[in-house]
């Protein structure tokens, strides 16, 4: 098969972890082709360059094979070259390095609620997941 459409090879090479956010990520503007805003039904085929904005790194791949089922990991490896820079995959941990201080509750609070512990979650965002997800 020569082209499929990019949210099916997103998926398939496991850049994204289902079809549905790959779909997801297309719509909102943060995959590109050739440096071309794709749609989920974009077709893609071998020698183009696809750009992914997730979990604020900006990824850069390079089409090898075009798959359209899931496989495993080795062979989704072999899908695509993975360009993205190195100081890209390092630019959070630079920038955290050091700057963490513990966290401190008042003395008697106690334990948070749940309303509590979503406050805190939203306050802290995405930047948890930054620095555990590489990917």
């Amino acid at each position: 098969m020569s082209k499929t459409r990019i949210d099916k090879w997103l998926w398939s090479v496991r850049i994204f972890k289902s079809r549905t956010i790959a779909t997801e990520h297309c719509k909102s503007g943060r995959v590109s082709v050739n440096d071309h805003k794709a749609k989920p039904s974009s077709m893609i085929s071998a020698g183009e360059m696809v750009h992914v904005h997730k979990n604020g790194y900006q990824f850069t791949f390079e089409v090898l094979k075009i798959i359209e089922k899931r496989v495993s990991a080795p062979l989704a490896q072999e899908a695509y070259q993975d360009l993205t820079p190195e100081e890209e995959l390092n630019k959070y941990e630079n920038w955290f390095s050091g700057k963490a201080r513990p966290e401190v509750r008042e003395r008697g609070a106690g334990r948070p609620t749940k309303k509590e512990r979503r406050e805190i979650d939203s306050f802290k965002g995405d930047f948890i997941l930054l620095t555990s997800e590489k990917g």
